[in-house]
């Protein structure tokens, strides 16, 4: 059970980080607290497991990457952890997922690379299947982002 304070901060720490040297030192002058209470009310979080991680998402597209794709590859399922590790090692690479195939569909393991263009990605794409030793793939280009945001809990 989370206490009223916790679900305040959950509240502050979901939005977006503002642009400065000390973003949390806001976020706990309105929840009236120190911001080392915030930190270790965040490093709690992390360590009872109700937060995975804390991040920023950058904007690709307006620092000058236009080089985004989604990669799924075939890999078999006893190589899927393995192969997993060894792309998502890959500074370039942001998220990588695995998913269960469908009819027609064979690819289990997806991973979304960034390159400032589309032959730098594809290129990158390519050194990663030989260093992997997965040479099934489908490279996706994003073409438009339609969404992006974040969970939001206790609005």
């Amino acid at each position: 059970m989370l206490s009223d304070f916790e679900k305040q901060a959950i509240r502050e720490l979901q939005g977006d980080l503002p642009v400065e040297s000390r973003p949390f030192a806001g976020m706990a002058r309105r929840l009236g607290v120190t911001e080392e209470k915030l930190l270790e009310t965040v490093a709690d979080f992390l360590q009872r497991g109700l937060m995975r991680r804390f991040g920023a998402a950058l904007r690709h597209q307006r620092v000058g990457y236009s080089g985004n794709a989604l990669v799924a590859w075939v890999v078999p399922p006893e190589e899927i952890e393995r192969v997993g590790l060894a792309i998502a090692a890959y500074p370039e690479v942001t998220h990588c997922y695995q998913r269960a195939t469908a009819p027609g569909w064979p690819y289990s393991l997806y991973a979304m690379v960034h390159r400032p263009t589309e032959a730098e990605c594809r290129e990158l794409v390519r050194q990663i299947s030989a260093a992997v030793g997965i040479g099934e793939y489908v490279v996706l280009f994003s073409t438009a982002e339609l969404k992006r945001s974040s969970m939001q809990y206790f609005r």
